[in-house]
């Protein structure tokens, strides 16, 4: 039997949340993806859940890898391209993908299609001992400080750019 009550704050949809369309890193103007953070919104302390629209031509970040967070990207809607260490993997609906904390697995997912890719995207909520290492942005090891990943367990980079291409 459904209730005719309002609905409690524990239920949001995340067109309800959705932040506006401006996410970029310091500096820069390209613009990410558009997020609705679900675990800023239920007020968690320990685990990020954003669902995210990728527009066509976009990231959702710049490659990137961490030191000791675990993330977790599942595919809605779409057929994105995971950017893999220089390499492009297409993926598509029912698609998830795992980052190991540690590895130096640089990542990130592209839209090279011409329609929104939808994601789901699960990881822990920025921990303190957390280091990032971006290899094909090395200014931003110096904007980060600290939160640099110095001695990062160097992989090979393919050939691609990290780069999303418009349609």
């Amino acid at each position: 039997m459904t209730t005719s009550l309002p609905r409690p704050a524990c239920i949001r949809h995340w067109t309800e949340i959705q932040e506006p369309d401006d996410a970029t890193y310091p500096g820069d103007t390209e613009l990410m993806s558009i997020g609705s953070p679900f675990g800023r919104v239920f007020g968690f302390a320990r685990i990020g859940i954003h669902h995210e629209v990728l527009p066509p031509g976009r990231r959702t970040s710049w490659p990137h890898a961490e030191s000791t967070e675990e993330e977790f990207v599942y595919v809605l809607e779409g057929e994105p391209d995971l950017w893999l260490d220089g390499h492009l993997h297409r993926l598509g609906p029912g698609d998830g993908v795992g980052f190991k904390p540690g590895t130096g697995e640089t990542h990130c997912i592209l839209n090279n299609s011409d329609r929104d890719v939808r994601l789901l995207v699960v990881g822990e909520h920025k921990r303190a001992d957390n280091k990032v290492y971006y290899p094909l942005h090395p200014r931003r090891a110096a904007e980060i400080g600290e939160r640099h990943w110095k001695d990062w367990p160097a992989r090979p980079l393919g050939p691609h750019d990290g780069k999303a291409r418009k349609p």
